[in-house]
């Protein structure tokens, strides 16, 4: 399978006077359809490097490949239609407004980018909502939702572009173990129906065993990149 994600020789640097190296020479490519995990301790670069994968930040060194884009060099513009064209993102953090409903939030990315709301839009609001199992909650705010009904809702904003790639940053971290492996089982057929790349940082092991790659990042470096058999 084709790479979705190439990474080269990728440094990220903080700071001016005090420089703190966060990244070291990091090389990593995922293919397209996989479901991998990155694991690590607490400040070993995880988040850093999902976002410049995300193009939420930018490498002090190195070359980042999307779907076959180098976004190096790119300007903010330029960087915004790759991440709003190609990428979802899940937080720990659902991150929903709470004035609106479950669907509002699901079709906020076009209301943001001032798209009109198609009926193509609204039945694909409409299918995730159903695949999500929100269909009774899906005219509620996000105030009046559990903590996995918000994420699953988050999961379907991410989605409601059709994106190669869903970047999810811890995103059952903050739900009890039963909601979480709810919350997995949802991904992995996302995964399977529509061929959505999932990269998933997460501390629970559980969850890593279950995907197709275990990528573990200590110190700023890949020091482990496993092909999972039990998954």
């Amino acid at each position: 399978m084709a790479n979705v994600i190439s990474l080269r020789n990728v440094n990220k640097i903080y700071g001016t006077e005090i420089k703190t190296q966060v990244l070291y020479d990091v090389n990593l490519d995922v293919e397209e359809n996989s479901f991998s995990s990155i694991i690590g301790q607490s400040g070993s670069g995880k988040s850093t490097l999902l976002n410049i994968i995300g193009t939420l930040d930018k490498p002090t060194s190195g070359e980042v490949f999307i779907n076959g884009i180098r976004t190096t060099e790119m300007k903010k513009d330029a960087l915004a239609k790759v991440r709003n064209e190609t990428i979802g993102f899940v937080f720990q953090f659902h991150y929903l407004l709470p004035e609106f409903t479950a669907y509002e939030n699901i079709i906020m990315p076009y209301r943001i980018k001032g798209d009109a709301i198609t009926p193509e839009v609204n039945e694909r609001a409409l299918e995730l909502i159903h695949l999500m199992g929100l269909d009774k909650v899906k005219d509620n705010r996000a105030t009046k939702m559990s903590g996995g009904q918000q994420q699953r809702t988050s999961i379907a904003r991410a989605l409601i572009n059709n994106p190669k790639i869903i970047l999810a940053d811890e995103p059952t971290g903050n739900l009890d173990s039963d909601t979480t492996e709810k919350v997995y089982d949802l991904m992995r057929d996302i995964n399977d129906k529509f061929k959505t790349t999932f990269l998933v940082i997460t501390h629970d092991p559980r969850i890593a065993q279950k995907t197709d790659r275990i990528i573990e990042i200590k110190d700023g470096r890949i020091s482990l990149d496993l092909v999972n058999q039990i998954a």
